[in-house]
């Protein structure tokens, strides 16, 4: 998914599904790497809908030391993070039935957005969506997978 992004130096990311927070901490070491300028790292916003992961997630990323380049929000992450939008990259690691509109809408012209696509039972396909000012919306099949169904507003009523 990292490759996917085509992950910058200074990308702003917003991550649905935080899980145990180790993703979030591969997508800062591209975006915020230690060896550069505070002045020139992004940052990683990672969402979590269940508590306790959101807290297992949150110690995590304190004792590895990555508290200062990623944030762990608990919310339903299906309707995004507003209050730090618009996002250059945006990955969702809970397979939606289509595209959150919310997300959508967050993420910024000229940005990225990994999501994987489909039903409940574990076979969907990961889509790349671009945002681009003269194209629109451009999606791209990038194959295969399977993960958990994406909760929430904009997830799978389960």
């Amino acid at each position: 998914m990292n490759e996917a992004l085509q992950l910058e130096v200074g990308n702003k990311v917003l991550e649905v599904g935080a899980g145990s927070g180790w993703h979030a901490a591969t997508v800062a070491e591209i975006v915020a790497p230690t060896e550069g300028s505070r002045s020139e790292w992004g940052h990683v916003y990672t969402i979590e809908i269940i508590e306790e992961l959101a807290e297992f997630a949150k110690k995590n990323i304190i004792k590895a030391g990555y508290a200062d380049r990623v944030t762990i929000i608990c919310r339903d992450g299906s309707t995004g993070y507003p209050e730090e939008a618009p996002y250059d990259r945006i990955l969702v690691t809970a397979a939606a039935p289509e595209v959150p509109s919310p997300l959508l809408e967050q993420l910024k012209t000229g940005g990225t957005m990994v999501i994987p696509i489909g039903g409940v039972d574990l076979f969907q396909s990961l889509i790349r969506v671009r945002k681009s000012k003269d194209r629109g919306i451009i999606r791209e099949n990038l194959g295969g997978v399977a993960f958990v169904p994406l909760t929430g507003k904009y997830g799978h009523k389960i």
